[in-house]
């Protein structure tokens, strides 16, 4: 089990890896930058060997980035959607000059203009970033959605065709929100439902691509299409779907983060991972 949770950069960047040393993590993810500034600080060559360094004597390992949350790869806006490839540009080379392997990002909105059209657009957009990219020194993660406003990416056909828009598919993989699935009308507080919704996902996406899981109850009901994350086991969700994913041997190597709400300090963050902790049964 890979387990670890959303930690501040507060300090610095490195001190993001001594809190998830702190929680005693296996990961974490992180923003590289400001998540609501598109402005980025530069990493400077003493940030990079201090992350770096960080990350050696911590072990803490695959980690991950998240990208900022103006970005809009989907936008139909041709100034906002050369703003956010241009950012999400940045994203990439800063997860890159850090040595993260992942970046996980929300597809995008299409803001009224169809989804079909909103899809191709991020395929596009994606495209573009990638046409400089000889070999895959970076995963880009799909994140599932809660299918908020004119969202996308809250069903699974959504990421398949987004994938399917994409030239080098090899960059590609997705990042599993239970929040926003749950949100999205996948139900997983059952174990047939669980199954059946992991059964979907293969069959339309393939669990191949699926390369890391964000562990999130939801503060709003199946199929609200809102996102709200809750602590784990104090929403709708329960504790039973993350007694499911993990203890499922097909995700014992895969990064599970928790993002649930912050508090001050990180009594919350410890109180989330020991709720997680405490549903793995040992295997005999």
């Amino acid at each position: 089990m890979i387990l670890g949770t959303h930690t501040s950069i507060s300090g610095g960047l490195h001190k993001a890896l001594e809190r998830g040393e702190h929680l005693k993590c296996d990961t974490v993810q992180i923003f590289t930058k400001s998540s609501n500034q598109w402005k980025a600080r530069e990493i400077s060559e003493k940030d990079r060997n201090l992350f770096q360094a960080a990350s050696k004597s911590t072990g803490l390992s695959p980690l991950l980035a998240h990208d900022s949350y103006l970005i809009n790869l989907a936008s139909p806006e041709a100034e906002m959607r050369k703003k956010s490839v241009d950012a999400f540009d940045l994203e990439m080379e800063r997860a890159v000059y850090l040595g993260i392997p992942f970046l996980v990002f929300h597809p995008g909105s299409h803001k009224e203009t169809g989804g079909k059209e909103g899809l191709k657009r991020i395929g596009e957009s994606i495209n573009g970033l990638l046409s400089k990219r000889k070999k895959p020194d970076i995963q880009l993660l799909l994140e599932t959605t809660a299918g908020q406003g004119s969202n996308l990416g809250y069903r699974f056909e959504h990421l398949r065709d987004i994938i399917d828009h994409v030239e080098k598919k090899e960059f590609m993989g997705v990042c599993l929100d239970t929040c926003h699935i749950f949100a999205a009308g996948y139900d997983i507080t059952t174990r047939q439902g669980y199954e059946k919704t992991m059964e979907e996902f293969d069959g339309i996406v393939g669990l191949h691509k699926l390369k890391a899981i964000h562990l999130n109850d939801s503060k709003k009901g199946l199929g609200s299409r809102v996102d709200r994350h809750e602590h784990i086991g104090k929403g709708f969700l329960g504790l039973e779907p993350f007694r499911f994913l993990l203890n499922d041997p097909r995700f014992q190597n895969m990064p599970m983060v928790a993002e649930t709400p912050k508090g001050e300090g990180t009594n919350e963050d410890l109180e989330n991972l020991n709720q997680l902790r405490r549903l793995v049964t040992t295997q005999e």
